[in-house]
């Protein structure tokens, strides 16, 4: 397994609870396959530094997990369909 960093936005209109669940699921993903969240950081509402869909903030949620491929490639396949996130970045821990 690798350590792999993950930042994504979500939409700011979203209620509390929708953006929780939202976060609950995407972490739910590394835990189901032998995976782990080592960290994560709700960075909260911030400025896009342009506008994405009409909106000028998100939500920033940041995360470091140690994952096998299986679920990196699970989290790619569900992050795009997911509506609620608008932008996403996985990168591979140099460490």
């Amino acid at each position: 397994m690798k350590k792999y960093e993950i930042m994504y936005i979500i939409r700011p209109n979203l209620e509390s609870e929708e953006t929780k669940a939202v976060i609950a699921n995407l972490s739910n993903i590394f835990t189901e396959r032998q995976s782990q969240v080592l960290e994560l950081k709700e960075i909260g509402l911030k400025d896009l530094a342009y506008e994405i869909d009409h909106l000028k903030k998100g939500y920033y949620v940041w995360t470091l997990v140690n994952a096998n491929n299986e679920a990196i490639d699970e989290f790619n396949r569900v992050i795009r369909i997911t509506e609620s996130v608008i932008r996403y970045i996985v990168v591979k821990d140099g460490e």
